[in-house]
């Protein structure tokens, strides 16, 4: 079953089981994968629904740190939860030694030497770690790799 199968799924199930958190927060990722998908002109596929649900944790992300910050827990907790949900549409994150491996191997493999060879890093390893782990991390190892 492909993933934006799998959550249309969980959409129904969530009214029928009259769930209206879970049911707010699956609307708006399949509004966003909708949108996605009118504005290209495309039908998404796993690849890129991932894409989506990625871009949607790190929004989450962001406020829930800002919410944190300005003392609103009512709104944190909310973002907390939906940020939950739409991680658990996500494959397995990668541990901290697996993402350490795939960035030397990467590096290796590119032979990359200097900071200056970032980009072709990033760009190799985005379709590997997409959804598996934080681009912001990743780009953030890769940097201290590259520059030790």
């Amino acid at each position: 079953m492909s993933l934006k199968v799998r959550i249309q799924e969980d959409v129904k199930n969530a009214m029928r089981a009259h769930q209206r958190e879970q049911l707010a927060t699956l609307r708006l990722v399949t509004a966003a994968i909708k949108q996605k998908e009118v504005d290209e002109r495309i039908d998404l596929d796993d690849a890129q629904v991932l894409a989506v649900l990625d871009k949607m944790v790190k929004q989450r992300r962001e406020s829930l740190e800002q919410y944190r910050q300005a003392g609103r827990d009512d709104l944190a907790d909310k973002e907390q939860f939906e940020l939950d949900l739409i991680q658990s549409y996500l494959p397995e994150q990668l541990g901290e030694k697996e993402l350490a491996d795939l960035i030397r191997s990467t590096i290796t493999e590119l032979g990359a030497s200097s900071i200056r060879d970032m980009g072709s890093v990033m760009g190799a390893l985005q379709s590997q770690v997409q959804g598996r782990a934080d681009m912001k991390a990743v780009s953030q190892a890769v940097k201290k790799q590259l520059s030790s």
